[in-house]
């Protein structure tokens, strides 16, 4: 699977740490900038899929920012401001970026905005219903979409985090095998440790929830008693 990688350029360090956290939780890869002078030098480098910049940056206005990106660069841009002024956003829009998010702001919304226009920039590696194996782990009807860390059944969608995904993962990959709480919790750790405090149960429990809301109450996990839990290929 193809990471996504997103650089977000904003002076607000909690706000940085917030879409950091949100983002990696849906498997971007996210680098942050404090200031724009770099900002040119690092689409370079990066290649990032998508830049979340935002309009007041302690270096300069954004605006001359984006246009230094259009210059060169054809990446998407979503831009974020305090400001409540249409003219920013129509001139923000007019110079190529893609979309435009007024702070405050809900990272769910930015999430979805990502999403949209990630979709009508990159539909083949993007899409959903991509067939390639390697993006896909199909199990009767369930589908785990490895590119956007989701489940399918049809047309029913359901988002995963981090660790949902990876247990999800690791159950589908091999059905009717039972796995233990610590294999399943070691398959789930990646790069943030202090995600996984928690009880391997709590996880198990979320997920069910989410598969029933999608599979007509299927039970696809199982407990095995005293040993751990298995994703059951025929229920």
């Amino acid at each position: 699977m193809m990471e996504m990688k997103a650089l977000v350029i904003d002076d607000d360090e909690k706000l940085q740490k917030l879409l950091k956290e949100y983002l990696e939780g849906f498997g971007f890869s996210v680098v942050s900038l404090l200031e724009g002078q770099d900002a040119v030098n690092y689409i370079g480098e990066l290649s990032p899929h998508i830049v979340i910049l935002d309009i007041m940056l302690p270096d300069g206005d954004g605006i001359e920012v984006l246009k230094e990106i259009r210059r060169s660069f054809s990446v998407p841009v979503i831009m974020l401001t305090a400001r409540g002024e249409d003219t920013d956003r129509i001139i923000g829009l007019e110079l190529g970026a893609d979309d435009y998010l007024p702070k405050p702001f809900n990272p769910r919304e930015l999430l979805a905005r990502i999403k949209a226009v990630l979709r009508r920039h990159q539909p083949e590696k993007y899409d959903s219903t991509a067939t390639d194996s390697q993006d896909q782990i199909v199990q009767g009807a369930l589908v785990l979409n490895r590119a956007r860390q989701s489940l399918l059944k049809g047309s029913k969608e359901i988002e995963l985090s981090t660790t949902e995904y990876k247990i999800m993962e690791t159950l589908m990959e091999r059905p009717d095998t039972v796995f233990s709480r610590d294999q399943l919790m070691n398959a789930a750790r990646g790069r943030d440790t202090t995600a996984f405090d928690r009880s391997i149960d709590v996880h198990v429990s979320r997920l069910r929830a989410k598969l029933e809301s999608i599979s007509d109450s299927e039970k696809r996990i199982k407990t095995i008693w005293g040993t751990g839990y298995m994703f059951v290929k025929k229920p």
